[in-house]
């Protein structure tokens, strides 16, 4: 089977800091590769790989400001359909970009939705619903208008993520982009009501708010801000923290920081938007609730929950190697399809 990995070039593949869909495309793809199935990654030319990298964007939109993100989009996704003959299937982390060419090519086509930016995007979806094949990565983040041959969720590599059965730093933890979808204010007044620490790491998506509603609280004593935090220093935020909050104001389609703190231990307090009842086992792994009160409420009883169970339960739904087993199967599954 040659499989040809298609990863966004917002970011490099795997990102320094931020690109959770390059992270998941950079997971499946050294995945495959464990499994001596023979892929091909498109990405940036800097990319980090043990597969077969072709590139013709040299860095990320996001990172080298000087390209026009439309031209690198348009140039990367052609630089794989012009090639696509050479490959048993195409697994499409791109969007929905990539559908206009579906029924150009031969190779199968399928498609991760990591999310659905607008309902504008839904028409492009609903066209090609009979020339792709859709993976949701949550039940909830499914569109009645859609067929799909899976649900997948997000796998992480268990060997980047320590368990900390005791956690060293007794903070609170917000990681994640600073923007207000991911409810970063939330996260301080929770923070602020419970006396707790807290300390915010991520790369500022929208720089008014952060001017206007998190910068004001930031006290590097109560309130901290880190920045950036690549995975060396995820790890050990995640494993040290008592607690995760993701006080989300969206229905967000996954959450992949609560994957990585859970591995780590590390329990969730999360608004109960999206995914979330997916993410989290309510009471064991973490707590759903709906209002900054209700989190406040939950701070004291994160004590009495394992670390341990966070621990297993990241490990038995969201390791790479349940992921790439479950998108293998996919593969199969549609390979089967096109030989029938």
């Amino acid at each position: 089977m040659k499989v040809a990995v298609l990863s966004p070039v917002a970011w490099r593949t795997p990102p320094r800091h931020y690109g959770p869909w390059e992270q998941i495309a950079s997971n499946i793809t050294e995945g495959l590769v464990q499994k001596d199935i023979d892929v091909t990654l498109f990405a940036t030319k800097d990319s980090v790989t043990s597969a077969k990298l072709a590139s013709i964007i040299p860095k990320g939109y996001e990172e080298d400001k000087n390209t026009d993100a439309k031209v690198s989009e348009c140039m990367h996704i052609s630089y794989l359909m012009e090639r696509a003959n050479k490959f048993d299937i195409i697994h499409n982390h791109f969007d929905f970009h990539p559908l206009t060419y579906s029924r150009l090519i031969r190779t199968p086509v399928v498609t991760t939705i990591h999310g659905f930016s607008s309902p504008k995007i839904i028409p492009v979806y609903k066209r090609y619903n009979d020339s792709n094949y859709y993976v949701s990565i949550s039940y909830s983040d499914r569109n009645e208008n859609l067929s799909y041959i899976a649900n997948v969720y997000h796998g992480i590599k268990e060997e980047d993520f320590t368990f900390q059965e005791d956690p060293a730093g007794g903070y609170l933890l917000f990681f994640g982009r600073i923007h207000p979808d991911k409810g970063v204010w939330e996260a301080i007044q929770i923070a602020k009501k419970s006396g707790k620490k807290i300390v915010l790491a991520g790369i500022i998506q929208d720089q008014a708010y952060f001017d206007e509603k998190i910068a004001p609280w930031i006290d590097n004593e109560q309130i901290c801000f880190l920045g950036p935090a690549g995975p060396e220093k995820r790890n050990k935020l995640l494993g040290d923290a008592h607690a995760l909050l993701h006080p989300i104001r969206f229905n967000e389609p996954f959450g992949l920081s609560l994957a990585e703190s859970m591995m780590c231990g590390t329990p969730v307090i999360a608004f109960n938007k999206g995914a979330m009842q997916e993410l989290i086992n309510d009471g064991e792994t973490g707590f759903l609730v709906d209002t900054i009160d209700e989190a406040v409420a939950k701070i004291p009883l994160i004590s009495q929950l394992s670390r341990l169970k966070c621990h297993e339960w990241a490990k038995s739904q969201f390791s790479r190697k349940r992921m790439v087993d479950d998108y293998i199967k996919v593969y199969e599954k549609i390979l089967r399809k096109a030989k029938s």
